[in-house]
């Protein structure tokens, strides 16, 4: 994802760290490098580039520093209903004489992130040397503090690859020295009606998606599942933190708005000013960039997108900013599905106002060059959220670019959706993910599922 369009450079690989590179390339997404001051690459033959699998060592991120939109609901009598600008959401009939969805395979490993429920991005704990201290009175009599037991050696860390050699410290085994998987890598979440999986994907050193689902009731005790996807922006500094910091704070903030009785399209988005504030707070001081000791270092504010679902009460709201996605895919497939989300990108705009049709925006190499995101250098922030009532029973897809550039069109993602992804969301999230990765997998991929069930027909509403 990129915040603007990117000259060719003619490079493979980095110059600063041998991270591969695709020909659009400005700026290195693992160390920052400037690709427009490199030198040129000399003509040649032709090379492959860097095998995905060789190891780099990279450097650690920075530390992270300290840091009315009216609540009227669109009620269509079904979807795609329309946008909170009022405007009509495309949909497309789709083909049931296609391939059936691929088997769920489950994923080898399991790990779990959620802001709402202690995944990955838990608070730090107190500073001991902050805390407090008391007085205490004079004791009677002196009692020896007992000595102190002796620290236990760390448990060996395994190999995932060949399993028998050691892992070092540096994340590299001493036996076959295979690079091992860090925390955020492969992640996966599974709550009562909601579940997401995010994967670092096969070009990329690291993920910079975070996401965090929830679930919680309503003050009348019905229940409301959350999912918050965010994807961060590989042009700007510190794109993982901003997602996670994104993430953590919309999370949060659903959760302590929909159990007072907030109207969720509210909530939502009152979520992604949240977020925005958390990223924003992200920015670096002026004089603190370290911009002097390497010139060619990019050093934009953190950055990243949004994007948001909340199931209450029959009510289906998403939210957004960017170019991250939500989908509509009823469970009955001979009903259309939706894409419930417009990007803030580039071929969004030339598509809106007439000047190509999607086709040929979406060949453009600038067509996924933002123009809306979470971070201090944004032009505005500009929440978009949209609400529906839908009267038939699906899912939710909330996910990232990683995902969506596999299955664009609405019935792409519907074709590619298990069709028991209702009954069993992380089975299904598994599979899109797995989706993705089978297509190339050239960017960090998440998604999030929310199933959605409608009431009754004939049901009597309170």
């Amino acid at each position: 994802m990129s915040q603007k369009p990117k000259p060719s450079h003619g490079l493979a690989a980095c110059p600063g760290c041998a991270e591969p590179l695709d020909s659009g390339d400005r700026f290195c997404g693992a160390c920052g490098y400037d690709l427009s001051a490199a030198p040129s690459a000399e003509a040649g033959p032709d090379r492959p580039t860097v095998a995905i699998g060789t190891p780099v060592t990279w450097p650690d991120a920075p530390p992270r520093e300290p840091g009315s939109l009216s609540t009227m609901t669109q009620h269509p009598g079904d979807l795609p209903g329309t946008d909170s600008g009022g405007r009509d959401l495309p949909t497309t009939e789709i083909r049931t004489d296609g391939p059936t969805p691929p088997e769920q395979v489950p994923a080898s490993g399991s790990a779990s992130t959620s802001a709402a429920s202690g995944g990955d991005f838990e608070l730090a704990a107190p500073d001991p040397r902050a805390a407090v201290r008391v007085d205490q009175a004079p004791a009677a009599e002196a009692v020896p503090a007992p000595a102190p037991a002796p620290e236990a050696a760390p448990a060996a860390v395994l190999c995932v690859a060949c399993r028998a050699g050691r892992v070092d410290t540096d994340g590299y085994c001493e036996n076959c020295g295979h690079a091992q998987p860090r925390e955020r890598d492969h992640m996966e979440r599974e709550l009562a009606g909601v579940a997401a999986v995010s994967d670092r994907g096969l070009r990329h050193h690291r993920n910079e998606d975070a996401f965090a689902v929830s679930s919680t009731t309503l003050p009348d005790g019905s229940p409301a599942t959350l999912a918050i996807v965010c994807d961060g922006v590989s042009s700007a500094t510190r794109p993982d933190e901003a997602s996670a910091a994104a993430a953590e704070a919309a999370g949060a903030s659903l959760l302590a708005a929909l159990p007072r009785g907030t109207h969720p399209q509210q909530a939502m988005h009152e979520a992604i000013v949240a977020a925005a504030e958390a990223v924003n707070s992200l920015a670096e001081e002026p004089g603190q960039d370290g911009a002097e000791h390497d010139p060619h270092r990019h050093r934009n504010a953190p950055a990243c997108t949004i994007v948001g679902s909340v199931v209450a009460s029959g009510l289906l709201v998403v939210g957004w900013v960017g170019d991250s996605r939500a989908y509509w895919v009823p469970d009955d497939r001979s009903t259309p599905p939706a894409r419930l989300t417009e990007d803030d990108s580039w071929a969004a705009q030339m598509v809106a106002a007439g000047l190509m049709n999607e086709a040929e925006a979406y060949a453009d190499e600038r067509a996924h060059a933002i123009t809306g995101w979470l971070g201090a250098d944004s032009y505005e922030l500009d929440p978009h959220t949209a609400a529906f009532k839908p009267d038939r029973s699906g899912v939710v897809v909330v996910c990232t670019d990683g995902l969506w550039n596999y299955a664009e069109a609405a019935e792409d993602m519907a074709r590619v959706v298990p069709a028991d992804a209702a009954d069993r969301p992380l089975g299904a999230a598994q599979v899109l993910v797995g989706h993705a990765l089978d297509g190339g997998g050239h960017d960090n991929i998440t998604v999030a599922l929310v199933p959605f069930t409608a009431a009754p027909r004939g049901a009597g509403s309170a």
